[in-house]
Parts: structure tokens; C-alpha cells; sequence
């Protein structure tokens, strides 16, 4: 990244650059014009072909056109002494790629023995291959990134369970997932072993040791048994075991604190705990459930369920304009502007577009269909555009962290797609997600059946029906709609 030019300063440098016309200092004399220090940088990182067909990096400039050292008769000294490479310069006289490869060499490799751990030669192999050398120095010189890889270099096995054993990081868990995804460790659910971790953690807050006895119950023989039954554990699993077992553990200090056993757990107690606390308590009816199931209380006992229903929904005059910033402006990149289209105006969830991979994505000149589940959209000109610039560049595809990813929505941590909650934050600059979703369903519900809005959006009809008002026009016609009245704010 280019640093930010200071003021002008005529007082200090009267003599101007001879190519942005700024008065800073004059760096070097080339022979079309004395060059200020900008301007140098800039010459060193130009790339192109020259008129005369030479390939490289063309600092000169004849007839303002950028030439080659020889054209130009420009002196810089452009040329690596590893590679032999046209390039800017990062050290030693290495250009930055062959840089980096002699950085991670150093790093990967144990001095004792001088040899490097089988599982970080694919790793080194990635590093060194990235297109972007640039952004693999700026990562690999942090000095907790550094210091992390040397650790590891001398380490005398590499397994999860020798990193396990490392301090919790971010560090680590991004070197883990660069071993996972170049085939140096196998790959395994990191969210359920997050919730291990947690539910370990959690079970310290139990002031009771017959509590957390039960406590402890809950969290294996319900919460795990069910992760455990599925092939990947996702992020909103995670979370609202998280949530139960968060909440349980409140009742259970409480019960404790009024000096209650569990197995005399009454009505009473439990609406005065309700009382007494925020609306989440409500939450507790998950708990409740598994308790009387177990025969732990009485079965009679109950919980109103948690509210639903009273999250903020968007107008439609508020959706038309998110629309129209979402379509129309560079305020979000393509990714976002394509996973928010789909949020506005097809109503999907966000975990499901999170998930999405270009298996799920088929585009032809004439049309792009997405497929959720056994759901195909196909959003119309001008709302397939986002979708059109993603295919033709991905994100994170210049990096070790994406060698071969198939996720659409491709995150910072190697082989893994960016999570809801993330692509939540960065949407949040334009509309709220659950608000979006619920307002389009709320405006759908009042224009089709609720079988045909069921259908199309992969919705549950039940889903729909506590959205429908009344019905009136096909979905359709809605999407229609909303492209055309985004076509005419773009004309």
C-alpha cells in the first residue's frame, strides 16, 4: 500500500517533480525530469510492456507513456539477485517474493537439526508460492507470527493435539488451518471442539457440585450427543447451545442460592426466577425440557417460550434504498453486495449464504442461478452483476489461505468460509440483516399466497404464515419489481 503523500511544500522543495508536480524532494534525476520520492516508488512498481515488447517493470517514461530502464535510459537497480527477476526490491538485493522464501526457510526450519518437519514443507511450499508476496511478509515479520512459527519449527511432533497444547491464539489456529487445508494435519470440526472447550470453561461458574454434576449431564448427553450426530456443527448450533447452557447454569445458581434442590423444583420458583431476570430466561425452557425428560423434576412444570416476532423490520421505502446503495454504489464490495441481494430480496438466511459454494453458482451470458439446498434463484439484470464481478475475482485467492477453496464467501481463516457473524458486521454499514429479512418477508406475505412464498424462498409454510397478511399478486412479479426499479435508478 502506497503511503499517504505530506503537504507540498514550495518553501522547502521550490523546484517541482517533474512528473506529479508536487514540491517534495528530488530523489533522483532521470532523464525526463527530476523525481520526487513518490514518484520513485511509484517508477519501481509499474508494470506493463513497452512499446519496443520488453515485459516488466517500466519506471522510465517517453512521450508520458511508461518505458522500459532501456528505452527510457533510466538507471535503477530493478534486478533480484536470486531470481534475477524485474521487481521492487525488498532487501538484500531479493525482490519480495524470494524474500519471503527466504524468511519461511529460516523460520520452518529446526536449527538443531537443520531439516524441516514433513507437515511444514507443504506449508512452506504454500507460503512460498503465494501471489502476493507482499502480504505474506507483512504476516510472517509480526513478531507473535515469528516467534509462533519457530516454536513450531522445533516442536517434536505436529498433530492437533500437540497444538492443542499450545496458548490459545489466533496465531495458531490460522497455522492450523493452513496445515488442514494443504493436507499436513486431517481435517476435523473445529466449532464442536470450540464448545468443548467452552462447555469446559462454563462448567466453572456451577457454584454447586451437584448442580454442575447435572450441568456437566446437559452438556454431554444432550448438546455434544447432538453435534456429534452431524457431520459439521454450525456457527448458530453454536451458539444457541451456548446461550441454553448459559442460561441453565443461571437457574441452577439460583436454585442453589435459595437453598432449593433441583428435584424440588416447583412452579413457583420458577416464575419467581423468570420475574426476576431478563426476557432470556425464557430460554430456560430448553433446559426444562431435557430435565423432565430425564426425570430430574417434575413433569408438569413449565415455561413460557421465548418471544419471537418483535425484532425491528425494514420499511419498504427502506428496502428500496438498500436496494439502490446495495445495486448502484461502491459502498460494499461485489462479495457483500452479492450475499446482501440475497438477504433483501430473496429473504435467505444468512447462515445458508455463508455456505454457499460455486458448485451452488451456475453463470452463462444470459442468466445466474444460485441454489440453496434444493432452492434455485435467479436473480435478473441488474442483480446478478455482483455475482458476475465475484466469479471473475474471487477473494482471498492470492494468498496460502485459499489454494483450491470452493466457498463463494471465502474467509480470512484458511480453507473456511467468512461466518455469519462477520458478513453480519459488514453488512451492518448498509441495512441490519435479520431486519432486511424479516421486512422482505413481511412485504412478500402481503402480495402472494403463502404456498407460492414457501415454495420459492425454501421457507417452511408455517414460517411464512405468521407473515402473511393477504394475498394478491404473484412473487414474480416482486422480484420483477424490484430489478426494474433498480434499472431505472441506474438510468
Amino acid at each position: 500500500m502506497a503511503r499517504p503523500r505530506k503537504p507540498s511544500d514550495p518553501e522547502a522543495w521550490p523546484v517541482p517533480c517533474g512528473r506529479c508536480g508536487g514540491h517534495y524532494q528530488i530523489v533522483a534525476s532521470w532523464p525526463d525530469a527530476g523525481i520526487c520520492g513518490y514518484c520513485y516508488q511509484q517508477a519501481k512498481r509499474t508494470r506493463g510492456t513497452c512499446a519496443c515488447g520488453h515485459v516488466g517493470v517500466l519506471p522510465g517514461r517517453i512521450g508520458g507513456q511508461p518505458a522500459c530502464r532501456r528505452c527510457s535510459g533510466v538507471r535503477l537497480n530493478i534486478d533480484c539477485k536470486i531470481c534475477g527477476a524485474e521487481d521492487e526490491l525488498y532487501r538484500g538485493g531479493r525482490c519480495q517474493r524470494c524474500e519471503l522464501a527466504v524468511l519461511v526457510d529460516q523460520l520452518l526450519t529446526n536449527p538443531e537439526t537443520g531439516v524441516m518437519a514433513t507437515e511444514l514443507v507443504l506449508v512452506a511450499a504454500a507460503l512460498k508460492s503465494m501471489s502476493r508476496s507482499n502480504s505474506g511478509l507483512t504476516w510472517i515479520r509480526q513478531r507473535h507470527v515469528t516467534a509462533f512459527l519457530e516454536q513450531l519449527a522445533v516442536a517434536p511432533r505436529i498433530t492437533h493435539e500437540s497444538l492443542d497444547e499450545l496458548p490459545k491464539s489466533r496465531t495458531r489456529d490460522y497455522v492450523r488451518g493452513l496445515l488442514v487445508e494443504h493436507g499436513a494435519l486431517p481435517r476435523r470440526d473445529e466449532t464442536k471442539i470450540r464448545y468443548r472447550e467452552w462447555a469446559d470453561e462454563a462448567l466453572v461458574r456451577v457454584t454447586d457440585p451437584q448442580m454442575r454434576d447435572v450441568i456437566e449431564r446437559y452438556i454431554r448427553w444432550h448438546h455434544l450427543r447432538r453435534m456429534n450426530q452431524t457431520e459439521q456443527v454450525h456457527h448458530g448450533t453454536f451458539l444457541r447451545s451456548k446461550q441454553a447452557v448459559t442460561v441453565a447454569i443461571d437457574l441452577l445458581n439460583w436454585l442453589a442460592a435459595e437453598g432449593v434442590d433441583l428435584g424440588d423444583l416447583q412452579q413457583a420458583h420458577l416464575d419467581r426466577w423468570v420475574a426476576t431476570g431478563p426476557s432470556t430466561r425464557l430460554v430456560g425452557d430448553r433446559f426444562l425440557r431435557w430435565a423432565i425428560r430425564s426425570r430430574l423434576v417434575a413433569p408438569e412444570l413449565t415455561l413460557p417460550k421465548h418471544r419471537r416476532g418483535t425484532s425491528r423490520r425494514l420499511s419498504a421505502a427502506e428496502q428500496d434504498e438498500a436496494i439502490q446503495q446495495v445495486v448502484h454504489t461502491d459502498e460494499l464490495t461485489p462479495r457483500d453486495r452479492a450475499a446482501a441481494i440475497l438477504v433483501l430480496v430473496f429473504a435467505q438466511q444468512i447462515e445458508k449464504v455463508v455456505r454457499l459454494t460455486w458448485d451452488d453458482v451456475t453463470i452463462t451470458d444470459e442468466l445466474v442461478t444460485v441454489r440453496l439446498a434444493d432452492l434455485e434463484i435467479a436473480p435478473p439484470d441488474p442483480l446478478d452483476r455482483p455475482w458476475r464481478l465475484l466469479a471473475n475475482s474471487p477473494v482471498h485467492d492470492e494468498t496460502a489461505a485459499h489454494p483450491n477453496s470452493n466457498w463463494v464467501f471465502r474467509g480470512h481463516s484458511p480453507g473456511r468460509h467468512i461466518t455469519a457473524m462477520s458478513l453480519r458486521e459488514r453488512l451492518r454499514t448498509v441495512f441490519g440483516i435479520r431486519a432486511a429479512r424479516l421486512g422482505t418477508l413481511a412485504e412478500l406475505s402481503k402480495l402472494a399466497p403463502v404456498a407460492i412464498i414457501a415454495e420459492t424462498l425454501g421457507y417452511h409454510p408455517a414460517t411464512i404464515e405468521r407473515h402473511a397478511v393477504d394475498s394478491a399478486a404473484s412473487y414474480a412479479e416482486y422480484v420483477a419489481a424490484v430489478s426494474q426499479a433498480a434499472e431505472a435508478h441506474r438510468s
